[in-house]
Order: structure tokens, then C-alpha cells, then sequence
């Protein structure tokens, strides 16, 4: 049974409009009917998503948020971009320093200290005796909130907000004084939220920084640590607000000064703090962690102002 022509199409009789144009069939129009009234149909809308709730920081995702400034840092992510277009896959052992070197023009020393950045960021592995390998890219662990492994490293980061280096140099004194106050109030959302996965993260850093030679090496597990533990307080913005204190990290100022401030004895210190802060973590204490921390800044800034008394502030 046939139906009736509707009003304005071809045969029903309406006004001109509805009219077949010489040579086109009524196949034709029927045909093309749909498009055109798909091409005013009115476009659905969605509510805006709502951000995502924060994770804990893997140390892959960790390290892809840490900005890249230094000529150590673009190094890395050079190693990163060869051996990945070599087709190495997580697990895989990369060639050796001294091939690496020769294959990119660099010297070894620059070389192991692109991979300890690496290491720190949780995108590979060195193992004594064995060599360095690619680790998958979520393998550390569950991410969020940060840098979370959960998350950067490194680590976080996207969720956490972190912005790209700008090259931009604070002074110590102001690198300091911000430490001094987000990191130990900081250390109660950390014993409260932080997860298994966390805690991992924090120990894999800890085990980099005790194996560090080199001030290099050492600043790198110290700037993951950091991180991995602020991540672990699964606020964005906090993460997103210590982000600019790691990029201030990475400027030549204060570069220049850390490393004049450094000596083994003081690694050692600094390293001894950093496994009593997260000892008091893992205990869930969290005045003792907020007293660990506090005091383990307040050593740092004494050096810095030892080395370049405008590189502090005095705090009463």
C-alpha cells in the first residue's frame, strides 16, 4: 500500500517548493531527503565531565609530566625517542653507555646521567651486572593525584596540571620559602591518602638515591621522592602548585647553587631525612612526618644559605 505524499515533497501537491526539478527523479529526492534534514537537525549536547578524581602517581606517568629543561633532560628523552624507534619494548635491555654515547655523539658521563633521569622517572630500570631496561609505560604503579605513578617522576602529571618548563629562574630564597610552606602542612593529606602504590614508589626512589653517585644522580631520586610524596596527597591543586616549584628546580640559579651547596656528607644528610619522612609516612603518623619534613627543609635552606646567604630566608 502505497503512502501519501507529505506537504512540500515532490507529488503532494504544496507549493512550489515541493516540486521535482527537471531531471532530478523522485528516487533522486527521496534519496537526498535525509542529508537535508540531517543538515538542520539540531546537535545534541552533553554535560561538561566532570574532572576525573585523583589517582595515585606511577612512576611512568610520573615522568612523563616532569618538565624537560636541562640539557640532561632533553638528553633522556633523545635515549627514550632511540631506543623506541629501534623498537625495543618494555622489558627490553638497551645498548650499552659507551654505544649509546658513540651512537649519539655525547660523552658516557652524559649518557649515565641521562639514564639516572630516566631511572628517577620510572621509564627504566638499572639493574647491578645486568644493564638498563625499558619499563612499560603504567608499570609502576596505580596513579594519581597527582604525579602519581598513580598518575609522573613523575612523577602525574597531566591530571596533576603540571605546566611545561618556561625557562623562568626563582631565586632560592623564594623556592624556600614556598617549600617551607606547602610540603610539611602537605604531609597530613599524604598519611591519610596515600596507597600502597604510593609508598612503593617512594621506596623505589629512596633505593635510587641511596645508589647515587654523582650530584646528578642524587638530585634526580631527590626531585622523584619529592614528588611521589606530594602526589600521594591526591590533590590536584597541590600538584598543580608544586609543579611550579620543580620547574623553579630545574632553573640555572638554582642549579648553580644546590651543586655549590653539595658535598657526600651532605647527600647522606639529606638522604637520612628522606627515609625518616617516609618511615613516619608508612607509620601513618603524621606529626611525625609534618616534623620530618619540616626539618629536613630547614637543613636544605641552611645550606643554601651557608653557600649564598640571598639563597635563604630566616624563618621564625
Amino acid at each position: 500500500m502505497s503512502q501519501a505524499p507529505r506537504p512540500g515533497e515532490p507529488g503532494s501537491g504544496g507549493s512550489g517548493t515541493g516540486k521535482a526539478s527537471p531531471g532530478v527523479t523522485p528516487a533522486d529526492a527521496v534519496r537526498d531527503r535525509p542529508a537535508s534534514r540531517a543538515a538542520h537537525r539540531p546537535r545534541l549536547t552533553t554535560a561538561p565531565r566532570l574532572p576525573a578524581a585523583p589517582q595515585a602517581p606511577a612512576a611512568s606517568r610520573l615522568t612523563a609530566a616532569r618538565p624537560v629543561a636541562g640539557r640532561g633532560d632533553r638528553l633522556a628523552e633523545r635515549i627514550l625517542a632511540e631506543v623506541q624507534r629501534d623498537g625495543l619494548q618494555p622489558g627490553d635491555r638497551l645498548p650499552t653507555e659507551r654505544q649509546l654515547a658513540t651512537d649519539l655523539g655525547v660523552t658516557r658521563a652524559s649518557v649515565r646521567h641521562a639514564l639516572g633521569t630516566l631511572a628517577a622517572d620510572g621509564r627504566v630500570s638499572r639493574e647491578v651486572g645486568r644493564g638498563t631496561f625499558l619499563r612499560a609505560s603504567g608499570e609502576a604503579q596505580d596513579v594519581t593525584p597527582g604525579r602519581s605513578a598513580h598518575a609522573g617522576p613523575a612523577h602525574a602529571g597531566e591530571a596533576a596540571g603540571r605546566p611545561a618548563a618556561s625557562g623562568a629562574d626563582f631565586a632560592p630564597a623564594d623556592v624556600m620559602t614556598i617549600r617551607r610552606l606547602l610540603e610539611p602542612p602537605a604531609m597530613s593529606l599524604v598519611v591519610a591518602w596515600a596507597t600502597a602504590g604510593d609508598l612503593e614508589e617512594m621506596d623505589r626512589c629512596l633505593q635510587g638515591g641511596d645508589r647515587a653517585v654523582t650530584f646528578g644522580e642524587f638530585e634526580s631520586w631527590d626531585m622523584a621522592l619529592h614528588h611521589a610524596i606530594m602526589a600521594a596527597s591526591r590533590s590536584p591543586l597541590l600538584i598543580a602548585l608544586y609543579a611550579a616549584i620543580e620547574v623553579a628546580r630545574t632553573g640555572q640559579v638554582w642549579g648553580d647553587i644546590k651543586r655549590r651547596s653539595a658535598s657526600r656528607e651532605r647527600r647522606q644528610l639529606y638522604q637520612a631525612d628522606h627515609h625518616a619522612i617516609v618511615l613516619a609516612l608508612r607509620e601513618r603518623d603524621p606529626a611525625a612526618a609534618v616534623e620530618k619534613m619540616r626539618l629536613h627543609l630547614a637543613r636544605v635552606s641552611g645550606h643554601l644559605h651557608a653557600t649564598d646567604p640571598a639563597a635563604s630566608v630566616t624563618w621564625q
